[in-house]
């Protein structure tokens, strides 16, 4: 796994290609949308629309439409949340140290909007070649089947 960098808030990193302010994205997020994605919020287990999702296709950052993740490397963790053992392409995605709830975690962001997914947990014992879990909201999500 990449080694995460340390760094604040998504809203406080102006170097990523697609930069908007506040007010756009509250403009054109759903509130719940942007609880997640801009302020690090994170959905309810169980409750997201992809977490058991079996549909082919590819999983978009749904602030900005990069391409994060595919059905290929999607897994049923039973975690709550969609599971991936890798992203379709490691610079899609950018890793960060997160230290809130008084622990050492890795949040996912995407790499092009800075917009929170997730975190990455490994060594968890999945039978995947990566031992690791991307654990991302359906909310930061948004899924292009394969035609």
């Amino acid at each position: 796994m990449t080694t995460p960098e340390t760094t604040g808030p998504a809203t406080t990193r102006p170097t990523y290609p697609v930069t908007k302010t506040d007010e756009q994205w509250r403009a054109e997020l759903s509130p719940q949308e942007y609880a997640v994605l801009r302020q690090a919020g994170t959905e309810r287990p169980f409750t997201g629309e992809y977490e058991d999702t079996t549909t082919e296709g590819v999983y978009a950052c749904r602030a900005c439409g990069t391409e994060l993740f595919t059905s290929t490397e999607k897994f049923a963790s039973h975690c709550g949340w969609p599971s991936f053992y890798d992203p379709k392409d490691s610079s899609a995605v950018e890793l960060l140290h997160d230290d809130s709830l008084g622990m050492r975690r890795t949040e996912v962001r995407c790499a092009n909007c800075g917009s929170h997914l997730g975190h990455v947990f490994e060594g968890e014992g999945y039978p995947t070649p990566t031992d690791q879990r991307y654990c991302i909201n359906s909310i930061s999500l948004s899924l292009r089947p394969t035609a």
